[in-house]
């Protein structure tokens, strides 16, 4: 047997344990959120603010290991697989937008104790919402492709 023929079962055990580390840490992002949620009307009050704190250090955590883990190798152009270049190249633009709003929401509320306006929370938390939802549609699809035994 040969190296490369080894190397094959390989890369796709690896490939799994990722997506099974970004679903994870996806599920633990999505956890927060619906805790977050919970507590509305928002009151700047230090639960809150803790709360608000460790999910914008776990959104943050999930999009990073998203990129790592599934994107990496498209951005970089490394991988050869057709049939997972063309999902990506249909599903990866939106996945950027996407990770852009991320950011702009922890910019905005990644403040630690010293955040009190909760003005905009429910509206922003909302429309993050829509948008993980669509994050997690789309890179579901990519997620099938690279699970399947013929990828």
């Amino acid at each position: 047997m040969s190296s490369d023929s080894r190397s094959i079962p390989e890369r796709r055990a690896r490939s799994h344990k990722e997506i099974e580390d970004l679903v994870e840490c996806r599920t633990g992002a999505l956890s927060l959120y619906t805790e977050l949620a919970a507590k509305q009307p928002f009151k700047p009050e230090q639960d809150t603010q803790r709360l608000l704190q460790t999910f914008c250090e776990r959104l943050i955590d999930y999009t990073a290991s998203a990129h790592f883990q599934l994107y990496r190798h498209i951005d970089e152009d490394r991988e050869r697989r057709q049939p997972i270049r063309a999902i990506a190249d249909e599903v990866y633009p939106n996945i950027s937008d996407i990770t852009q709003k991320i950011l702009d929401f922890n910019d905005k509320y990644d403040c630690e104790d010293h955040c009190g306006d909760f003005s905009h929370l429910a509206d922003d938390l909302s429309e993050l919402g829509e948008r993980l939802a669509d994050r997690i549609e789309l890179e579901d699809k990519l997620i099938a492709i690279l699970a399947s035994p013929r990828s």
